[in-house]
């Protein structure tokens, strides 16, 4: 059995994670992140990859993308202006159109789910809804 240092490194030297130069570099971090965060068990190796690649798309999302100052609901507000989105198209990160329209009514919080579907379907960070 390797150790959890082992197992990182490891997953290290299959990532090579590195500054994010790149829109096409950014999105396959973005993947990797998907398939990382969608397991049911992660271990501490990928927890700590999850951790840094995280930090890269975020620093690569504050270079590249003007994100309005806001709320998160005024935020979210803006990127369905943005992607010319309606509140059913959203229906998808919610579960429900009904869970949709309580949240941007400001009568539900965001939870954390709907925060990680929301960062991967408009490709910013999470702390822009926080």
């Amino acid at each position: 059995m390797t150790s959890p240092a082992m197992s990182y490194g490891k997953l290290l030297s299959e990532t090579q994670p590195e500054v994010v130069r790149s829109e096409a570099q950014n999105q396959l971090y973005i993947q990797k992140l998907e398939e990382l965060t969608g397991r049911e068990n992660v271990t501490p190796a990928e927890e700590k990859l999850i951790s840094l690649l995280t930090l890269l798309v975020e620093e690569y999302a504050d270079r590249n993308y003007a994100v309005p100052e806001g709320g998160p609901l005024h935020i979210i507000r803006h990127l369905m202006e943005a992607h010319k989105l309606r509140q059913k198209d959203l229906a998808d990160v919610f579960g429900t159109e009904s869970i949709v329209s309580e949240v941007l009514n400001g009568k539900r919080d965001l939870a954390k789910e709907h925060i990680r579907r929301l960062s991967a379907r408009f490709h910013v960070p999470p702390s822009v809804f926080f």
